[in-house]
């Protein structure tokens, strides 16, 4: 990298100094309007050029990615959340719980779980410290989104993942802008749907450096079905201090409190019997008359109260991108980061025994509590409990890059430190069902004067890697190379408490997970305009957390109290192959893409024979190949289309045993062979746009085959279309009103009923001649009907 750009030593000296201090304050905090098209937005991060509608952007990688821009999130629903904007590309099956994006959604890729999908923002992990889950919905509003990106086979070598099997996604916020601005956005759609967004940027101060933006949000939708809605309140806030391109500051703070009703997940049986829209009751069943002596037994609702079914969680993400030139051909970046999770979600209805508190002399649920008031405690009385999560997670990454000759090198290191505490408190319901949906306020307490605790763990997951990655550039940069690799630890140091959920003395368990991903690939420039790439790379996925609570499965208990972990779950790994082909000129672009997965030990529940129990363990490995295909073209004469094609074939090596062999069951269920639930063998998808300088107008539709939705194979989500329209009319400035423009967005138009399973996990809902008897139920999320919305926006 050579420049005219010559820093002096006492400013590269305090530039360092300033990035040390600011991973120095991230990592002490643990311890406790479209513009016009002469003015693009300089803040859109990507990897090439933009083409035609936003959906594809040029790529120069060694391995398989795809991008999308902020030219197409601000035509989508402002509502929607990161699954919704990725769901047009390859390999990509999203799905979502509602039409607006505000309760949530999933995803698998190239039959990978969201959960096994590495996702960052500005380069900061989010996936769950102990389970690796992914909530779409948490982490920036779509107006402040510059860039999201997929590599569907491997995580990039710097990327901060010890859960990532499966390829990643990330999403990049946008800067300040460099000019003095108010953006106001007013969002409104059926079901009641409403989403008001003001965002002010300061411009650049006098000193021609720093710059800032500050936005808030408020959205609210009704569900699609039943009683109940979605709240969610947002506010990202950004500073940047630029010394020039190579020295640069930017830090971030995006904070989001979101309290959900869910919705209704249902069999097959419910759906037959009930019908789609079938959800929760919008009636609380009440409180049994307490009268002392005599025994009043309460019962939970089917389906549940609506108001006993909710999801509230509030979390917070800072961050701070540092990037330094400290000589002509080195470069250095730090990225400290904190994230800050609390909440619970599911159902927190719970009918709860007076007499089935913890003892915590005997460690047993002997204790009698009064719930009712009623002089006795004979009595079983509904609650609201729940599992609640706090996490707080402080880390840093840490890199430099030096270029000499024709070789890049980058090599680095990351580091976190994430505490992840589980707590299972009850709070009482009220005659009318509402109480303190956090479970914070005015706890049910033990005899002893402790909180009840369904559960109460805490995790320390200590992560940290090093990574090294040579690019090296030959014949006339025709030819890339890359070779690098990646070295993950983590290091789980788990406590259970004694609780009404483990009625054992208070155990330690700790494990350390680690591994060596080696990464390679190569790019060649058959043209100008075309290139060919392979990539291979090795990914992985430590254990979750909650293996070490699962006790009688998991986790043995001694007589003398000392914990054995049964079946030591091993880290699940892949091998990623790509091999593909780029066409990309000032008019077309598309790519090939043909990739090979060698999955190894993944991780499910298994029954083990020596433990004499079901256990998450590893259960065998899953071989899988396709083909993804994506275009799209500059518009002529104002026409332009993008389209996407994915093939995946997915296949199971082994069986899994689920019971121990009787005389008459082998207790094997024979899936060797079998597809992975929710990969569809086709998906594809189709945007279709006009735009003539102040309107556009699009028709999209997104097709997913028949998808298997059990490991046996014997229930299935049938094969579906959806179709969508967008359009909008930028107005010309009236006043201090600048670029005035309504948006309309209708999803669904034909009213497709469809689902996808809501579970990966489920063996069987059959019976299994010859094997087993038993079966799992098995609960889908349905797709919601048509929705239609209009945004109005203008700048002042």
């Amino acid at each position: 990298m050579q420049s005219a750009f010559h820093q002096q030593p006492k400013l590269r000296l305090s530039l360092i100094a300033l990035a040390c201090q600011l991973a120095c304050v991230s990592l002490s905090a643990s311890a406790q309007t479209a513009p016009d098209a002469a003015a693009p937005k300089t803040e859109v991060v990507i990897t090439g050029k933009k083409l035609g509608m936003g959906l594809m952007v040029t790529e120069d990688a060694p391995k398989a990615r795809s991008t999308i821009t902020a030219e197409e999130l601000e035509k989508q629903r402002p509502t929607g959340n990161a699954y919704q904007a990725l769901e047009m590309l390859p390999s990509v099956n999203s799905y979502n719980y509602d039409a607006t994006g505000l309760f949530g959604g999933g995803m698998s890729l190239r039959g990978f779980n969201s959960d096994q999908i590495g996702a960052t923002i500005n380069g900061v992990p989010v996936n769950d410290s102990g389970n690796f889950a992914v909530y779409p919905q948490e982490y920036a509003d779509q107006e402040n989104t510059c860039s999201q990106f997929v590599t569907q086979g491997s995580t990039d070598v710097d990327s901060p993942q010890v859960g990532a099997s499966g390829g990643n996604f990330g999403i990049v916020t946008c800067k300040p802008e460099n000019v003095q601005r108010v953006r106001m956005m007013q969002t409104i759609g059926q079901l009641a749907a409403h989403k008001t967004f003001v965002r002010y940027d300061t411009g650049l101060f006098a000193d021609k450096r720093t710059k800032a933006f500050i936005s808030y949000s408020n959205a609210e939708a009704d569900k699609w079905k039943g009683t109940g809605k979605a709240h969610r309140e947002h506010m990202d806030a950004g500073l940047s201090y630029e010394w020039d391109r190579f020295n640069t500051i930017a830090a971030t703070l995006l904070y989001n409190e979101a309290t959900n009703n869910n919705i209704n997940n249902l069999t097959l049986a419910e759906i037959n019997a009930n019908g789609y829209k079938y959800d929760t009751s919008p009636v609380f069943v009440g409180h049994l008359t307490p009268v002392k002596g005599t025994v009043q037994k309460e019962a939970t609702q089917t389906p549940p109260f609506y108001g006993l079914t909710n999801n509230p969680f509030k979390n917070a993400i800072f961050s701070t991108t540092a990037k330094f030139r400290i000589g002509e051909d080195t470069d250095v970046k730090i990225i400290p980061y904190y994230w800050y999770g609390f909440g619970n979600g599911g159902i927190q209805q719970r009918a709860q025994s007076e007499g089935a508190f913890l003892n915590k002399t005997t460690n047993k649920n002997t204790a009698a509590v009064d719930l009712n008031g009623d002089g006795d405690t004979l009595d079983t009385v509904l609650v609201a409990n729940a599992s609640v999560t706090r996490t707080q997670r402080p880390g840093v990454t840490a890199s430099i890059t030096h270029t000499f000759g024709n070789h890049e090198v980058l090599g680095g290191v990351w580091y976190e430190k994430a505490t992840h505490q589980q707590t299972g408190s009850m709070v009482a319901v009220n005659a009318d069902g509402t109480y303190d949906v956090w479970l914070q306020k005015d706890k049910i307490l033990r005899p002893d004067g402790t909180p009840f605790e369904s559960r109460d763990n805490r995790t320390i997951s200590t992560a940290y890697q090093g990574f090294l990655q040579d690019t090296i550039s030959l014949l006339d940069s025709k030819a890339l190379i890359n070779i690098g690799a990646r070295t993950p630890h983590i290091k789980r140091d788990f406590t259970n408490y004694a609780s009404e959920g483990n009625q054992n003395a208070t155990y330690q368990i700790a494990r350390t997970y680690k591994t060596v991903l080696p990464q390679f690939g190569a790019r060649y420039r058959v043209t100008n305009d075309d290139q060919v790439f392979i990539s291979v790379a090795k990914n992985m996925k430590a254990p979750p957390n909650f293996v070490f609570s699962n006790v009688g499965t998991n986790v043995k208990i001694a007589a003398d109290g000392t914990p054995t972990l049964a079946g030591d779950v091993r880290e699940e790994t892949s091998w990623n192959t790509d091999v593909g082909y780029r066409h990309q000129d000032n008019r077309f672009i598309a790519t090939v893409t043909a990739f090979g997965v060698s999955f190894k030990n993944r991780q499910a529940t298994a029954f083990d024979p020596v433990a004499q129990a079901s256990i998450y363990t590893n259960v065998g490995d899953v071989k899988t190949k396709g083909l993804e295909i994506e275009a799209n073209n500059m518009p002529i004469n104002g026409w332009s289309v993008y389209a996407s094609a994915g093939y995946l074939k997915t296949e199971i090596q082994n069986d899994l045993r689920v019971l121990a062999a009787t005389s008459t069951l082998t207790g094997i269920l024979p899936i060797a062979g079998k597809q992975l639930p929710n990969s569809p063998r086709l998906n594809a998808g189709l945007s279709l746009e006009y735009s003539q300088q102040a309107f556009w107008a699009r028709v999209k539709a997104k097709a997913t085959s028949e998808q298997q939705s059990t490991l046996m194979n014997d229930e299935k989500s049938p094969g579906f279309t959806t179709f969508g329209f967008d359009a909008g009319y930028t107005f010309a400035n009236y006043g201090i009103l600048k670029r005035p423009k309504l948006n309309f967005n209708a999803s669904n138009l034909t009213n497709k009923q469809f689902r996808n399973a809501s579970s990966t996990a489920v063996t069987n809902t059959n019976p299994v001649p010859g094997a087993v008897t038993s079966t799992s139920a098995l609960r889908y999320y349905l797709g919601a009907p048509r929705f239609v919305s209009m945004t109005l926006s203008v700048d002042i």
